[in-house]
């Protein structure tokens, strides 16, 4: 059954939209390139370019009338305003205008003035508004009245031509009318007299209408239309400057890195967002460790005034410590999927300190046999001493430089059981002293924190799972991809374990991960160096080595080391009381 919550939160859209936009800004790096390629797009075409200037003049458009004062008189009449505006954009004015601008001084061809023109109309109106661009502010005034002028010269010759044409098929009428009315009043003697008459004053009816109409016609206003507004020469070149075309270029080059980083969002097999990496993985977000400057080298991050890092790392613990999956045993594996361990390591201790901090008896073991680290990482925190032998004489088989106190500063000690190379790390995870320490988190008041290699890199963890069963997985959600959560999942469930939760890693930047790897590696090889602190056999103190071999016994690597002046079992996982504040 779902979870009502759970569904109200998959329906919210914002929240939807919300996390989808994040999830964009997680590519900031084609965000930035698309910005900076418009940018150098928009100001490419602001350079580039020469400088135009445009000159615009405005033409009112009339039809001819007998008398425009007239009542009921319409300037409109018989006027198409889109047929004037193609007119007006023909070769017939180009041709005119430029018969006008040769004797300027200015010869052009007809298709290259044309290509500067541009005529619009305003809406509700009969204005033609012509707009030239040209390459100097006095040809664009030039060329704009030119233009114009030639339009309303064609369209004053079109009307002329109209009315006489029509004046001479009215002529054309009213011949033939003419010589019929003159043969009518020669005929117009004897008896058929009267009819002759009647049909001579109908043909000087007709022909007065006809001359009506002609003298009508001869009378009109053939006016075209006047040139409201000249063309003056521009003071500022035209079109967009150097500011608009980068404004434009950004919003461009912004778009075009959204869509890059939808692209590589839609193709990334790395963790969206929380709800999914919760999904994958099947267990619950305990907390996201903030990113501090100051915890930068430094592994333990409580017992540092101030720290967010440090208050994370309690507001998990605490969590934890009221789980009932967890409170139940209270034991602890903690782990990474792959890669470095370092975000894992971190966690495991910083958790053991607030554990500690709260009063437990925390046992930290560093189960990594492979390449451990943990004791010379925490450096002046590991407290040495002479060894304390337990009183159980099945004990006495373990080493006597294996336990460790780690001093927290103002929040107590935890006991640390730090791991040694190992040729047969199976056997050693999976031998019985190893049960026995494992075993002690059933202590009232103890806890078992196991810091393990990464799941998919070694079986280590795996093998350890079945005693340990409580797992948390820290993780950089830019680095783990879906297909790791889902068989982390698979691993831990079929190894008898469970998922308590993950732990959310700000992770570094790309040059953090290689100046960090460039340490680890210099670490390695000072630890690996004649007389370095991890050369094989017994220690004299914390990191330090001594000189007897290792005797290859798999137990060698998890062992008992107290501090000085302690007299309390050795098996007991507890620190010493001296260590604690």
């Amino acid at each position: 059954m779902t979870h009502p919550i759970r569904a109200l939160e998959d329906q919210d859209e914002p929240a939807l939209l919300r996390d989808q936009f994040r999830q964009l800004l997680r590519y900031r790096t084609l965000l930035v390139c698309g910005v900076v390629a418009g940018l150098l797009g928009g100001g490419w075409l602001a350079l580039s370019g020469e400088d135009t200037y445009t000159s615009t003049g405005e033409v009112s458009v009339r039809s001819a009338a007998s008398d425009p004062f007239a009542a009921g008189a319409s300037a409109d009449k018989g006027i198409n305003i889109g047929s004037e505006r193609q007119t007006a954009v023909s070769d017939a004015v180009g041709t005119v205008a430029v018969g006008s601008l040769t004797k300027l001084g200015d010869p052009v061809e007809v298709g290259k003035l044309l290509t500067g023109l541009q005529v619009t109309n305003p809406p509700n109106t009969l204005v033609l508004r012509f707009s030239y661009t040209g390459r100097t502010p006095e040809q664009a005034r030039a060329r704009a009245q030119a233009l114009a002028e030639a339009y309303l010269e064609i369209r004053r010759e079109r009307t002329e031509n109209s009315i006489d044409n029509m004046v001479d098929g009215y002529r054309a009428q009213l011949k033939p009318l003419t010589e019929q009315r003159d043969r009518l009043a020669e005929q117009e003697t004897g008896t058929v007299g009267d009819d002759v008459t009647s049909a001579r004053a109908n043909l000087i009816v007709s022909i007065s209408e006809l001359s009506q109409k002609i003298s009508e016609l001869r009378a009109l206003d053939t006016t075209p239309g006047f040139l409201n507004k000249k063309p003056v020469v521009p003071e500022h070149p035209s079109g967009a400057g150097l500011p608009l075309l980068l404004g434009l270029g950004a919003v461009v080059g912004l778009a075009l890195g959204l869509l890059l980083s939808w692209v590589r969002l839609v193709f990334d097999p790395a963790v969206r967002s929380t709800r999914e990496l919760v999904r994958s993985l099947g267990a619950p977000l305990l907390g996201t460790l903030p990113r501090e400057r100051a915890s930068a080298g430094a592994l333990l991050a409580i017992g540092r005034s101030g720290s967010r890092l440090a208050e994370e790392y309690r507001a998990v613990a605490f969590r934890l410590a009221y789980d009932p999956s967890f409170t139940e045993r209270r034991r602890l594996l903690v782990t990474a999927p792959r890669g470095d361990n370092a975000m894992a390591t971190a966690a495991a201790v910083n958790l053991a300190a607030a554990f500690a901090e709260m009063g437990r008896d925390v046992l930290l073991v560093e189960a990594d046999l492979r390449t451990p680290s943990l004791a010379w990482d925490l450096g002046a925190a590991v407290a040495g001493g002479r060894p304390r032998w337990a009183e159980d004489r099945d004990e006495r088989s373990w080493p006597s430089d294996s336990r460790t106190n780690v001093d927290v500063p103002g929040s107590g000690a935890f006991t640390l059981i730090a791991g040694r190379p190992m040729d047969n790390v199976p056997r050693a995870l999976t031998s019985a002293p190893v049960g026995r320490i494992l075993a002690e988190g059933g202590r009232p008041g103890a806890v078992v924190i196991v810091l393990a290699p990464p799941v998919l890199a070694y079986a280590d963890a795996v093998a350890l799972i079945d005693r340990v069963e409580g797992v948390v997985v820290v993780c950089d959600p830019r680095e783990v991809h879906r297909s790791d959560l889902e068989r982390i999942r698979e691993i831990i469930g079929a190894a008898g374990g469970s998922v308590l939760g993950t732990l959310l890693h700000p992770g570094h930047g790309r040059f953090e991960r290689r100046a960090r790897r460039k340490a680890a590696g210099r670490q390695a090889r000072g630890r690996q160096a004649p007389g370095g602190p991890e050369r094989r056999g017994r220690t004299d103190g914390p990191g330090r080595p001594e000189t007897d071999g290792r005797t290859g016994d798999p137990t060698e690597t998890l062992g008992l080391r107290t501090l000085d002046g302690g007299n309390g079992r050795g098996g007991s996982g507890r620190s010493s009381t001296a260590g604690r504040r």
